[in-house]
């Protein structure tokens, strides 16, 4: 019988640095402080190099909720979040939460392993997680893909994939390191200093002041607001040139934030109604700043704008992509900016606008009849304030909804809003209060609300509250998601607790897929495939050592509210069937 003596383990004094490290030393130098991820056989060299470093690990349970995490504190920071994951499985397994970092332009820097050097093209040495083409896989999901296949050259991979995540727009980008380079010595001094230069998008000179003529021009100007406003930080130059212009501002549901919720002039993100698709179509001029205008947007393709175009867009492929425009393909903040400048030296010469007590002369050609949105007040023949006509609108909205005997759903959705404490974060999977919540939810804050309906994937809520509340542990988070979604998250419920988290876990148990319950009754009269199965959540919250507690809707709001005072994690459940608002874009 033979035996086989296992390699002793080098003291840190005996340690011969190695890739591992330069992975480490290389993301500290370019500035982070937190990495999140899960280990695995081919990335163990990085993972062990985390102990000699001053990097903060936070481990997920499952890849793709370790990605989420990484997308909601990359969007919570406006940073850059390193997610390291290992070969094969591991890596794959990150794809559905790259590709919501993808459509909600979050900078997650994923590092994966790769088998060795010698197995790299598949198949000829038969290793565990092998596959032919790795990095094929992400091609078509990040922003770009890097690989380092010597230890030296992991400094340089390292700093380009971090400037190409942070270059506009923010967005994932794949980066993979093969097991024997993680582990090979090496024999270069510790990186002290590596500098990037991410990519900027200022907007050409001829395009602002072409945009800032037709805006100080216009009658009826209107401002739909994107994402990409929230993502570049541009709230402020929002606000600045909808108050120059006395322009109406709606909200994207990847926008909610950007604009704030009460104020005269804002419209809100009713995008799925028909009132406000035809109050964004009868503007004069448009100017729709970090959006594609795709189907959640343009109240799925029905938007047929009657005026002009402008359009401010980071994302070169989403520029004019779905209706003709002034395209500007530029940062949102750096354009916003350049457009409050310009228009404010226009200013002084500019037509009498809605509001000022003067019915317009004549329609601006090819700006079609005038609409819902620019209505004059009754034997006046006048065009009403802007103020007026947002405050007209939103009536309209709310007594299209109170027509649909949708009380319990309104109710739920303000408990949940009374519960919430100002400034606090709130991640939302994807499930019928969240729809409910894109629309009709005030973040009370910038930057305060995030949820996965970009790409759409189930499972987005808890692991990005997770993240969110790694970046600012100091205040509480609130996750949202189904009974259904909320299987896909069940074991980070051990990550909330061994990180002792300050997140509260709502979970709407309707013991289904609601939404494509909905669906499916609507389409094809009954529902198939939706009906679930699922745990006491209550007990299964307990038994990870998380305080948990079953609610109604009648004490939702306390019982919420307590649940986010208080320390750690905490799991709240709602057993309720909610409902859908009709659904405006067919005619309702």
């Amino acid at each position: 019988m033979s035996t086989t003596t296992p390699t002793p383990t080098p003291s840190p004094a005996q340690h011969r640095r190695n890739g591992g490290d330069l992975v480490v030393e290389s993301l500290a130098a370019l500035g982070a402080d937190t990495v999140f991820g899960l280990p695995g056989q081919h990335a163990l060299g990085v993972f062990d190099a985390l102990r000699r470093s001053a990097l903060r690990y936070v481990g997920l349970r499952v890849e793709n909720n370790a990605g989420f995490a990484a997308d909601a504190y990359a969007r919570t920071t406006h940073g850059v979040a390193p997610l390291l994951v290992s070969t094969g499985p591991g890596a794959l397994m990150t794809l559905a939460a790259l590709q919501e970092a993808a459509a909600g332009s979050a900078a997650v820097l994923a590092i994966g392993s790769q088998v060795p050097l010698a197995g790299i093209g598949g198949g000829r040495h038969g290793y565990l997680h092998e596959l032919t083409d790795q990095s094929a896989s992400f091609r078509g999901v990040v922003k770009s893909v890097h690989t380092a296949r010597t230890a030296s050259q992991i400094p340089s991979a390292v700093a380009a994939a971090w400037e190409s995540a942070l270059g506009t727009p923010h967005g994932p980008v794949w980066l993979e390191i093969p097991q024997d380079v993680l582990l090979a010595e090496a024999d270069v001094p510790p990186v002290a200093q590596l500098v990037v230069s991410p990519k900027e998008l200022p907007p050409r000179p001829e395009l602002i002041a072409a945009a800032a003529d037709r805006l100080t021009g216009a009658r009826r100007p209107v401002i739909l607001a994107g994402g990409g406003v929230v993502r570049a930080g541009a709230e402020a130059e929002l606000l600045a040139l909808a108050e120059r212009l006395r322009a109406p501002v709606a909200t994207t549901f990847g926008g909610k934030g950007a604009f704030p919720w009460e104020h005269p002039l804002s419209l809100r993100s009713w995008l799925e109604d028909r009132h406000t698709t035809a109050f964004l179509e009868d503007a004069d001029t448009l100017l729709v700043v970090g959006s594609g205008l795709g189907e959640l947007s343009s109240n799925y393709h029905t938007f047929r704008p009657r005026g002009r175009l402008v359009q401010i867009e980071a994302d070169l492929g989403k520029l004019e992509s779905n209706h003709a425009a002034l395209g500007i393909h530029a940062d949102a903040r750096a354009a916003l900016a350049a457009l409050v400048e310009e228009v404010g030296e226009r200013d002084a010469g500019a037509a009498a606008r809605p509001g000022d007590g003067e019915a317009p002369a004549s329609e601006e050609a090819g700006a079609g009849a005038p609409g819902p949105g620019a209505a004059g007040a009754p034997g006046t023949g006048r065009t009403p304030s802007p103020e007026t006509a947002v405050s007209d609108l939103l009536a309209r909205v709310r007594d299209r909804i109170a027509g649909q005997h949708l009380d319990l759903e309104q109710q739920v959705l303000a408990s949940v809003r009374d519960a919430l404490p100002d400034g606090a974060v709130s991640c939302w999977d994807m499930t019928i209060l969240a729809y409910w919540a894109w629309s009709a939810f005030d973040p009370r804050g910038t930057n305060a609300l995030h949820s996965a309906q970009g790409a759409g994937g189930l499972g987005y809520g808890f692991p990005a509250a997770l993240g969110a509340a790694v970046a600012d542990p100091a205040r509480p988070v609130l996750a949202v998601s189904g009974d259904g979604g909320a299987m896909y998250s069940v074991a980070e419920l051990a990550t909330a607790r061994q990180y002792d988290l300050p997140v509260t876990w709502l979970i709407v148990d309707d013991g289904g897929y609601g939404i494509l319950r909905e669906y499916m009754t609507d389409a094809f009269g009954a529902p198939t495939a939706t009906e679930l199965t699922r745990p006491d959540f209550v007990a299964l919250a307990e038994s990870f050592g998380v305080p948990a507690v079953r609610t109604a809707p009648d004490r939702l709001r306390t019982d919420l509210a307590a649940a986010l005072a208080a320390p750690g994690p905490s799991v709240v459940v709602l057993p309720v069937h909610l409902r859908m608002f009709a659904p405006t874009h067919q005619g309702s």
